[in-house]
Protein backbone atom coordinates (compact mmCIF):
# COMPACT_ATOMS: atom_id res chain seq x y z
CA UNK A 1 0.00 0.00 0.00
CA UNK A 2 1.78 3.09 -1.12
CA UNK A 3 1.69 6.27 0.90
CA UNK A 4 0.89 10.01 -0.94
CA UNK A 5 0.86 13.18 0.70
CA UNK A 6 -1.84 15.78 0.47
CA UNK A 7 -2.69 19.61 1.18
CA UNK A 8 -5.55 21.45 1.31
CA UNK A 9 -5.58 25.05 1.99
CA UNK A 10 -8.85 26.71 2.58
CA UNK A 11 -9.04 30.43 3.20
CA UNK A 12 -12.03 32.75 4.34
CA UNK A 13 -12.56 35.68 6.03
CA UNK A 14 -14.88 35.20 9.10
CA UNK A 15 -17.32 38.09 11.14
CA UNK A 16 -15.27 37.97 14.00
CA UNK A 17 -12.03 38.83 16.22
CA UNK A 18 -9.10 36.54 15.78
CA UNK A 19 -9.38 35.53 19.54
CA UNK A 20 -12.49 34.31 18.60
CA UNK A 21 -11.58 32.50 15.82
CA UNK A 22 -9.18 30.94 17.65
CA UNK A 23 -10.99 30.29 20.65
CA UNK A 24 -13.21 28.26 18.35
CA UNK A 25 -10.62 26.57 17.05
CA UNK A 26 -8.98 25.39 19.90
CA UNK A 27 -11.87 25.28 22.89
CA UNK A 28 -15.45 25.56 20.83
CA UNK A 29 -14.91 23.03 18.99
CA UNK A 30 -18.83 20.75 20.02
CA UNK A 31 -19.72 24.40 18.32
CA UNK A 32 -18.89 23.45 14.60
CA UNK A 33 -17.10 20.17 14.10
CA UNK A 34 -17.13 17.79 17.14
CA UNK A 35 -15.68 18.05 20.74
CA UNK A 36 -12.23 17.98 21.29
CA UNK A 37 -10.14 17.74 23.86
CA UNK A 38 -6.92 20.28 23.16
CA UNK A 39 -4.58 21.07 25.89
CA UNK A 40 -3.97 24.96 25.56
CA UNK A 41 -0.22 24.89 25.43
CA UNK A 42 2.76 24.22 23.31
CA UNK A 43 3.33 20.43 23.74
CA UNK A 44 0.15 19.93 24.63
CA UNK A 45 -2.10 17.04 23.98
CA UNK A 46 -4.57 17.24 21.50
CA UNK A 47 -6.99 14.74 20.10
CA UNK A 48 -6.45 11.28 18.25
CA UNK A 49 -3.17 11.31 20.15
CA UNK A 50 -1.78 14.53 18.20
CA UNK A 51 0.00 16.92 19.71
CA UNK A 52 0.37 20.82 19.81
CA UNK A 53 3.19 21.88 17.83
CA UNK A 54 1.91 25.77 17.34
CA UNK A 55 0.16 28.01 20.44
CA UNK A 56 0.50 31.63 19.50
CA UNK A 57 -2.64 33.15 20.61
CA UNK A 58 -4.79 34.60 19.13
CA UNK A 59 -2.71 34.02 15.53
CA UNK A 60 -1.46 30.46 14.76
CA UNK A 61 -2.72 27.28 16.22
CA UNK A 62 -1.28 23.58 15.17
CA UNK A 63 -1.51 19.96 16.26
CA UNK A 64 0.18 16.94 14.79
CA UNK A 65 -0.42 13.05 14.76
CA UNK A 66 2.25 10.87 13.76
CA UNK A 67 1.80 6.75 13.39
CA UNK A 68 3.46 4.34 11.63
CA UNK A 69 4.70 4.22 7.45
CA UNK A 70 5.05 7.42 7.00
CA UNK A 71 1.58 8.49 8.29
CA UNK A 72 0.63 11.96 9.28
CA UNK A 73 -1.95 14.59 9.89
CA UNK A 74 -1.30 18.05 10.32
CA UNK A 75 -3.85 21.33 11.06
CA UNK A 76 -2.60 24.31 10.78
CA UNK A 77 -4.55 27.94 11.87
CA UNK A 78 -3.19 31.28 10.41
CA UNK A 79 -5.38 33.98 11.71
CA UNK A 80 -5.21 37.10 11.24
CA UNK A 81 -7.24 40.47 11.58
CA UNK A 82 -8.89 42.57 9.17
CA UNK A 83 -10.69 45.63 9.04
CA UNK A 84 -14.34 46.11 10.54
CA UNK A 85 -13.81 43.35 13.55
CA UNK A 86 -13.36 40.53 11.12
CA UNK A 87 -10.77 38.12 10.64
CA UNK A 88 -9.13 36.14 8.28
CA UNK A 89 -8.48 32.13 8.54
CA UNK A 90 -5.84 30.32 6.84
CA UNK A 91 -6.36 26.71 7.06
CA UNK A 92 -4.17 24.14 6.15
CA UNK A 93 -4.39 20.32 6.63
CA UNK A 94 -2.04 18.08 5.30
CA UNK A 95 -0.87 14.55 5.70
CA UNK A 96 -0.95 10.98 4.33
CA UNK A 97 -3.69 8.96 2.15
CA UNK A 98 -2.64 5.59 1.59
CA UNK A 99 -5.37 4.49 -0.95
CA UNK A 100 -8.17 5.53 -2.89
CA UNK A 101 -6.70 9.17 -2.86
CA UNK A 102 -8.83 10.94 -5.34
CA UNK A 103 -11.68 10.22 -3.90
CA UNK A 104 -10.32 10.71 0.10
CA UNK A 105 -9.01 13.97 -1.53
CA UNK A 106 -11.87 15.04 -2.82
CA UNK A 107 -13.92 13.80 -0.15
CA UNK A 108 -11.68 16.13 2.61
CA UNK A 109 -11.30 19.60 0.20
CA UNK A 110 -15.07 19.57 0.28
CA UNK A 111 -15.54 18.64 3.97
CA UNK A 112 -13.14 21.48 4.63
CA UNK A 113 -14.80 23.80 3.26
CA UNK A 114 -18.03 23.03 4.99
CA UNK A 115 -16.76 22.87 8.47
CA UNK A 116 -14.82 26.02 8.20
CA UNK A 117 -17.98 27.78 6.57
CA UNK A 118 -19.70 26.24 9.77
CA UNK A 119 -16.87 27.71 12.15
CA UNK A 120 -17.55 31.29 10.58
CA UNK A 121 -21.40 30.58 11.60
CA UNK A 122 -20.31 29.51 15.38
CA UNK A 123 -18.13 32.35 15.28
CA UNK A 124 -21.04 34.65 14.25
CA UNK A 125 -23.90 33.37 15.89
CA UNK A 126 -22.60 31.58 19.03
CA UNK A 127 -19.57 32.28 19.69
CA UNK A 128 -18.04 31.28 23.10
CA UNK A 129 -20.86 29.05 23.89
CA UNK A 130 -20.06 25.27 24.29
CA UNK A 131 -22.53 22.73 21.99
CA UNK A 132 -24.82 19.79 23.56
CA UNK A 133 -23.57 17.99 20.20
CA UNK A 134 -25.18 14.53 18.49
CA UNK A 135 -23.73 12.84 15.52
CA UNK A 136 -26.69 10.48 13.78
CA UNK A 137 -25.40 8.47 10.85
CA UNK A 138 -28.06 7.33 8.29
CA UNK A 139 -28.90 3.45 7.26
CA UNK A 140 -27.06 0.97 5.21
CA UNK A 141 -29.85 2.24 2.33
CA UNK A 142 -28.67 5.99 2.51
CA UNK A 143 -25.70 5.28 0.70
CA UNK A 144 -27.42 4.91 -2.37
CA UNK A 145 -26.53 7.21 -5.56
CA UNK A 146 -29.60 9.53 -4.53
CA UNK A 147 -30.12 9.26 -1.34
CA UNK A 148 -28.95 13.20 0.00
CA UNK A 149 -31.41 14.06 -2.80
CA UNK A 150 -34.31 12.57 -0.22
CA UNK A 151 -32.38 14.60 2.70
CA UNK A 152 -33.09 17.92 0.63
CA UNK A 153 -36.55 16.78 -0.47
CA UNK A 154 -37.63 16.13 3.11
CA UNK A 155 -36.24 18.89 4.25
CA UNK A 156 -38.15 20.88 1.48
CA UNK A 157 -35.14 22.34 -0.11
CA UNK A 158 -33.77 23.25 -3.57
CA UNK A 159 -31.16 23.89 -5.68
CA UNK A 160 -31.92 27.49 -5.50
CA UNK A 161 -28.97 28.41 -3.05
CA UNK A 162 -28.41 28.97 0.67
CA UNK A 163 -30.66 32.07 2.62
CA UNK A 164 -33.69 30.84 2.46
CA UNK A 165 -36.23 29.55 4.89
CA UNK A 166 -37.14 25.72 5.64
CA UNK A 167 -39.59 24.61 8.17
CA UNK A 168 -39.25 20.42 8.64
CA UNK A 169 -41.47 18.62 11.52
CA UNK A 170 -39.50 16.07 13.95
CA UNK A 171 -41.46 14.01 16.03
CA UNK A 172 -40.70 14.48 19.21
CA UNK A 173 -39.00 17.77 18.78
CA UNK A 174 -42.02 19.81 17.24
CA UNK A 175 -41.77 22.01 14.01
CA UNK A 176 -38.25 23.04 13.27
CA UNK A 177 -38.29 26.56 11.51
CA UNK A 178 -34.44 27.40 10.04
CA UNK A 179 -32.12 29.26 7.75
CA UNK A 180 -30.64 27.62 5.19
CA UNK A 181 -26.77 28.95 5.81
CA UNK A 182 -25.18 26.52 3.07
CA UNK A 183 -26.31 24.38 0.06
CA UNK A 184 -24.65 22.67 -2.75
CA UNK A 185 -24.55 19.14 -4.06
CA UNK A 186 -23.18 17.59 -0.49
CA UNK A 187 -24.35 19.64 2.02
CA UNK A 188 -26.50 21.24 3.76
CA UNK A 189 -26.30 23.82 6.73
CA UNK A 190 -29.19 24.48 8.94
CA UNK A 191 -29.35 27.58 11.70
CA UNK A 192 -32.13 28.59 14.01
CA UNK A 193 -31.94 30.72 16.74
CA UNK A 194 -30.48 28.03 19.29
CA UNK A 195 -28.87 25.72 17.00
CA UNK A 196 -27.36 24.31 13.82
CA UNK A 197 -28.04 21.16 11.84
CA UNK A 198 -25.82 20.10 9.36
CA UNK A 199 -26.06 17.28 7.17
CA UNK A 200 -23.54 15.39 4.86
CA UNK A 201 -24.21 13.60 2.35
CA UNK A 202 -20.88 11.42 2.20
CA UNK A 203 -22.95 8.94 -0.19
CA UNK A 204 -21.13 10.71 -2.79
CA UNK A 205 -17.41 9.37 -1.70
CA UNK A 206 -18.69 5.98 -0.83
CA UNK A 207 -20.25 5.87 3.01
CA UNK A 208 -23.95 6.76 4.41
CA UNK A 209 -25.25 10.27 4.53
CA UNK A 210 -25.21 12.13 8.26
CA UNK A 211 -25.44 14.76 10.04
CA UNK A 212 -24.62 16.62 13.32
CA UNK A 213 -26.18 18.03 15.97
CA UNK A 214 -24.84 21.45 17.98
CA UNK A 215 -27.44 22.81 20.64
CA UNK A 216 -26.82 26.04 22.42
CA UNK A 217 -30.12 26.65 24.46
CA UNK A 218 -29.37 25.74 27.98
CA UNK A 219 -30.49 22.56 29.33
CA UNK A 220 -30.32 20.98 25.69
CA UNK A 221 -30.43 17.02 25.44
CA UNK A 222 -27.94 16.27 22.99
CA UNK A 223 -29.83 12.59 23.31
CA UNK A 224 -33.13 13.60 23.02
CA UNK A 225 -32.18 14.85 19.75
CA UNK A 226 -30.00 12.27 18.33
CA UNK A 227 -32.56 10.05 19.14
CA UNK A 228 -35.59 12.45 17.04
CA UNK A 229 -33.48 12.97 14.46
CA UNK A 230 -31.80 9.59 13.90
CA UNK A 231 -35.99 8.28 13.44
CA UNK A 232 -36.37 11.15 11.22
CA UNK A 233 -33.54 10.22 9.40
CA UNK A 234 -33.86 6.39 9.01
CA UNK A 235 -37.50 7.08 8.68
CA UNK A 236 -36.84 8.32 5.17
CA UNK A 237 -35.24 5.32 3.47
CA UNK A 238 -37.84 2.61 4.67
Amino acid sequence: MMAKEFTIVHETEIDGTPAQVFDAATAGTSGWMWPMNIEAKLGGAGPFGSTVTVWEPPHRFSNRMDGEGGFFNQLDYDISELDGGTSWLRYTHSGVFFEDWDNQYDAAAKHTAFYLHTLGQYVKYFSRRQAAFADVQGPVASGSTDAFEVVKSALGIHDGGAGGHISVTVAGLGVINAVVDYLDPNFVGLRTDDAMIRFFGRNAFGAVVGMTIHLFHGGADADAASVAWGAWLNGLYT
